[in-house]
């Protein structure tokens, strides 16, 4: 009964089961995840146990003489037989040796214990169990049943002529344990009452029933344990059993195989969703919309202007300019650390978001949702929605947030108008003095001052004049070469701007959204490749 296989060690195979588990745990089906945990918490426990005993557990329908097998094979009559059902009302167990697997006996919850004392004897380390009926009309006998055809090492199904094709054997037994076809053997009792040819047809139709489930390696006997014929068969298969000593491992192996295999079909098998760039762009476009960067972006743009006609203007008209609010300080975006108290917040006073806005982001969000669950289970789909909304009531404040942190560079790339402003005080000056020069005749006139001012000229021209014109046209002139230059420098300050705030949004994006729908997809694809280590 034992196989020969290679690969992974039972407890590598219940390791990775287990990472399977954890990953898997709330995104996977709770009764699948909840049925491999349990195998996992089982096996643990039993190869934790100290000794080398194999339980093999004998099963059966009422009047399959189940009970009366248990006695043929352990050379006993602790098993109470006769024509009263159900006979065999709680799980008792035989055990052969010098002392009893009490530990073992207790993890297996039977209370009904026996001892064969024998030291060298063939059954050593066995423990064999006489199970209740598994079709007994007391609930708590089939729960007992239930119970421990999850825990035992092997199964030994006795069932007799009549109802050897009984439907409660074949779909709530057999079926559901197709993966431990390895380790289970069906009995066919009371052959004695069959004549040669009955026996080998039922024999061959019993051999039929069980391949046509998927149960090839199920071996099938023929027995009597009335007059023990097969009994010796069977005794040396569950010698054998317990020499090798491989029937736990080969168990649990069946278990593990069983369970990954559920776990796996939850996980599914199709290719993961890739969240390609341009879909993730279109969300971080949209984001910045509702984020008002469009607004912030003429903010710099104006702003730049504002500031470059401040300081380049020619005097007379650019003082106007200071009345006016400067549109980013107005927004309360890129202000410097000196602007804000330490108490303020890095909070700004853009506009929020208008409903054409929030339905755009909110279409963009479903088409990253829908790309990220494209062919994913389900319950690993619901958990991405969640993740990527979950953070809803809180992303509008993170985006202002990152909005009114984003360096915008205002205060570089100005430092000619240190010279531009310079130079129109100096033109602004020759004015000033060229008018007051020209004016000082005037006033000494009226003032009946008798003073003569020198006359100064330049290629013919007065000077005063030359200073007059030259400051207001030099004034003038430089003020509208200053302005395209400026305006030249708000377009690429807007455009890096635009830039710096996109980068902005798009950490804020990939944090809040983009970060934990890709996180969930390569949890699964751990957990898919866990469980195919566990298989």
């Amino acid at each position: 009964m034992a196989r020969d296989r290679k690969g992974p060690s039972i407890a590598v195979r219940l390791k990775h089961l287990d990472e399977a588990i954890d990953l898997s745990r709330g995104r996977a089906a709770d009764e699948v995840v909840d049925a491999a945990d349990a195998v996992v918490g089982r096996a643990g426990h039993r190869l934790s146990l100290a000794g080398d005993h194999t339980v093999v557990a004998l099963a059966g329908a009422t009047g399959s003489g189940k009970s009366s097998t248990f006695n043929a094979i352990s050379g006993t009559q602790l098993a109470k037989t006769g024509v009263t059902r159900p006979t065999t009302s709680e799980a008792m167990a035989v055990s052969w040796g010098t002392e009893q697997p009490v530990e073992l006996l207790d993890w297996l919850g039977v209370h009904r214990r026996h001892l064969v004392a024998s030291g060298d004897s063939a059954l050593r380390d066995l423990v064999l169990l006489d199970l209740p009926d598994h079709d007994s009309t007391e609930v708590a006998h089939r729960l007992t049943v239930d119970r421990l055809v999850e825990m035992v090492d092997m199964l030994v199904w006795v069932v007799d002529p009549q109802k050897y094709a009984d439907g409660a054997l074949h779909d709530g037994y057999l079926k559901p344990l197709v993966d431990h076809a390895g380790v289970m053997v069906v009995v066919l009792n009371q052959v004695d009452r069959l004549t040669d040819d009955q026996r080998a047809d039922a024999l061959a139709d019993l051999r039929r029933l069980l391949d046509a489930e998927g149960l090839t390696k199920t071996k099938v006997m023929a027995m009597s344990a009335l007059t023990g014929e097969g009994v010796p068969e069977l005794r040396a298969l569950l010698e054998e059993v317990a020499r090798t000593k491989a029937m736990t491992t080969a168990r649990f192996e069946a278990d593990v195989t069983r369970q990954a295999g559920a776990l796996a079909s939850e996980l599914g098998e199709g290719q993961l969703p890739r969240l390609s760039g341009a879909v993730v762009d279109r969300l971080n476009e949209t984001m910045a919309e509702a984020a008002a960067v469009p607004v912030v972006v003429d903010g710099v743009l104006k702003a730049w202007r504002h500031r470059g006609t401040i300081a380049t203007g020619w005097p007379m008209v650019s003082w106007v300019k200071r009345l006016k609010p400067d549109p980013l300080r107005k927004l309360r975006v890129g202000l410097s650390p000196k602007e804000l108290s330490p108490t303020d917040l890095s909070r700004t006073s853009l506009p929020k978001a208008t409903s054409v806005q929030r339905a755009r982001l909110d279409a963009s969000l479903r088409g990253l949702i829908d790309t990220a669950t494209d062919g994913v289970p389900r319950g690993w789909a619901d958990r991405i929605k969640t993740v990527a909304r979950g953070n809803e009531k809180l992303l509008a404040d993170r985006l202002d947030g990152a909005v009114a942190a984003t360096d915008l560079r205002m205060e570089r790339g100005h430092g000619w108008w240190v010279l531009v402003t310079i130079l129109q005080w100096l033109l602004f000056a020759a004015l000033i003095v060229g008018l007051v020069w020209l004016a000082l005749p005037l006033v000494f006139t009226l003032l009946q001052m008798p003073i003569d001012l020198p006359v100064i000229t330049w290629q013919g021209w007065p000077i005063q004049t030359l200073l007059v014109a030259g400051g207001l046209a030099g004034g003038l002139l430089l003020a509208v070469l200053s302005r395209v230059f400026v305006e030249a420098g708000a377009r690429v300050k807007a455009r890096q701007a635009k830039h710096a705030l996109t980068e902005a949004i798009g950490e804020v994006t990939a944090v809040e959204v983009v970060e934990p729908i890709q996180a969930e997809l390569d949890r699964l694809a751990a957990a898919r490749e866990a469980v195919r280590k566990a298989l």
